[in-house]
């Protein structure tokens, strides 16, 4: 594992990134009583032995405004019971505990991770690749077009060329063949 710390001079601010891999879930808009709504996901993240995964559970603000333009994306999809996979990019990580209320720990304190999306490198729906990042420069910016951009993304995946016409550009089926 790498582990890199980059202080700026003029931000005084320490970035603290949690990268992986890991299974979507429970993509939804939240509406709290006070502020504006923002969309979050559950991400399922792998870890430890390939012959003994572990899973660890990241409940997730979604920040980054690529990131929430592919995972409204990928809702169908995970609604569909398919497995969409991401590589991902999660910051400002912290804990929030809450009371179980069903179950076998009913009663019982527990805690959840909570963190901010902020990038998604790469997805696939079934095993099947949909989607890839653009190349990023040394610097993390981007040289090249958003995902949201509206130029059709045909030079990175195929996806919008071989799929032009359908619901919004979901991620409900694969992309490359």
């Amino acid at each position: 594992m790498k582990t890199t710390t980059h202080q700026s001079a003029t931000t005084g601010f320490f970035d603290l990134h949690i990268t992986g891999l890991g299974y979507l879930n429970r993509i939804r808009q939240v509406k709290p009583k006070r502020g504006e709504a923002f969309w979050a996901c559950d991400i399922a993240a792998l870890n430890g032995p390939a012959d003994d995964v572990g899973y660890t559970r990241f409940d997730c603000r979604i920040s980054g405004r690529d990131a929430e333009v592919l995972v409204k994306r990928c809702r169908q999809a995970v609604y569909q019971g398919r497995k969409v996979l991401v590589g991902f990019k999660l910051g400002d990580l912290w804990t929030d505990t809450f009371v179980y209320s069903k179950g076998d720990k009913a009663g019982q304190t527990g805690v959840s991770l909570k963190a901010r999306l902020l990038f998604i490198s790469w997805i696939k729906v079934n095993g099947e690749m949909v989607y890839q990042a653009p190349p990023r420069d040394e610097q993390g910016a981007s040289n090249v077009r958003s995902a949201a951009s509206a130029e059709p993304p045909e030079a990175d995946n195929g996806y919008a060329a071989a799929h032009a016409g359908e619901a919004a550009g979901s991620f409900d089926s694969p992309a490359m063949h």
